[in-house]
């Protein structure tokens, strides 16, 4: 599975140039409110929105090119992504956007793999404007001394990503993969109102952002992975005392609905009538124990409703999933969360002038240092030591 090991962001609105590279399986996102973590995830949004739709809509979604593009700057925006999948090569992927008037344009678009640590690089597209090259011998690859074939192929529109055009065909596999990738990361926008509901009957495998499949996908989980539903069961059984069994059952109408089984009660309750920290901590275990990862998961604040306790075990079953392939961005306000992260994975946002830096906690040797001595990431933080050993200052 594919893993970024690096983004660099310029003039997307509080990113007018910030660099993170070395990127772990999973990365903690903290900061004061309006320091930029949400508008970090929404960088992954807006690719897949690209990708899934176009340029023009993606940038319509957050209000324009003008509202999106940074304070003060005429772009382009660009993002500038690295990654590999195993122990491949080193893909590079660009993507520069601007405005020609009123009407967004790929100013460039460009996509290469890197043969060795020295070696020159193979580009397997570079567009401007529409129109551009692809390779068309990606076979020979892996021959150190084989020359790229490339010839040239116009899109529809100059709001259109080539990866989109290209990456339907089979002769361009390498353009595919790259699609596929961005096609299933997952920006959780979860809603546990929206998880409430009885649910038409149907077939969901992956629970959606918002969560409103959750009972699709928790029946999809008991039918056909039983092994794991049972153990995310138990799980939930521990982290939520009381939640001896969870059921999604179909209605006479032909729906489908939650109940969850109290040991104190004869008879389950349906999903509307428990708790926001009960229906929110299942919703999390559903997703985290999806048989087929998200190569990318985006999720902000996920402490918000559950109790303090159950905080650091949420943390370990983010971790646990980057272990069976995913990669994880989380957020979060909570000191509790944080105790169960290492200090490797906490990246720290600071605005300075109207425009978001970022910091890895683990390059200040005094905080390295506390941690090595045993002091918990969510004390350290709630001390005020990131602000005092992490100024504004120290970014500029």
């Amino acid at each position: 599975m594919m893993h970024i090991e690096s983004i660099r962001i310029r003039n997307y609105r509080v990113f007018q140039d910030v660099h993170v590279t070395d990127i772990p399986g999973m990365s903690v996102l903290v900061g004061a409110n309006g320091t930029g973590k949400s508008t970090f995830f929404d960088v992954f949004g807006f690719l897949r929105d690209a990708l899934m739709d176009n340029v023009r809509v993606a940038l319509s979604k957050r209000g324009g090119f003008r509202e999106v593009v940074s304070r003060d700057s005429d772009g382009p925006i660009e993002i500038d992504l690295t990654f590999r999948e195993d122990d491949g090569p080193l893909v590079t992927y660009l993507l520069a956007i601007g405005s020609d008037g009123n009407n967004p344009i790929v100013e460039r678009e460009l996509l290469e793999y890197r043969r060795g640590q020295h070696g020159q690089p193979w580009r397997f597209l570079d567009f401007q404007r529409g129109t551009g090259q692809a390779i068309t011998n990606e076979q020979d690859y892996v021959t150190p001394d084989a020359e790229m074939q490339c010839e040239e192929h116009e899109l529809a529109a100059p709001d259109i990503l080539a990866i989109k055009g290209l990456g339907q065909f089979q002769r361009f596999p390498t353009v595919a993969a790259l699609r596929a990738f961005i096609e299933s990361w997952h920006v959780s926008d979860f809603h546990v109102q929206d998880a409430r509901p009885s649910q038409d009957i149907g077939f969901a495998e992956h629970l959606s952002p918002r969560g409103d499949n959750l009972p699709q996908v928790t029946r999809y989980l008991y039918e056909h992975h039983r092994e794991r539903f049972d153990a995310m069961l138990q799980r939930m059984t521990e982290r939520v005392p009381g939640v001896q069994r969870v059921d999604a059952e179909e209605t006479v109408d032909g729906r489908i609905v939650l109940r969850f089984q109290d040991g104190a009660f004869r008879d389950p309750f349906v999903a509307r009538f428990v708790s926001d920290g009960t229906l929110k901590m299942f919703a999390y275990l559903v997703l985290l124990n999806d048989p087929t990862p998200h190569p990318l998961l985006c999720v902000e604040e996920p402490e918000n409703q559950l109790y303090p306790h159950l905080l650091e075990a949420l943390a370990e079953e983010f971790r646990d999933y980057t272990q069976r392939g995913g990669q994880v961005f989380v957020s979060t306000h909570s000191p509790d969360f944080l105790n169960g992260v290492e200090m490797d994975e906490i990246f720290w946002f600071v605005k300075d002038n109207g425009f978001t830096h970022i910091h890895r906690l683990r390059d200040n040797p005094q905080l390295r240092s506390l941690a090595a001595a045993g002091d918990l990431p969510g004390a350290l933080w709630k001390q005020g030591l990131f602000e005092q050993l992490v100024p504004a200052a120290s970014h500029a």
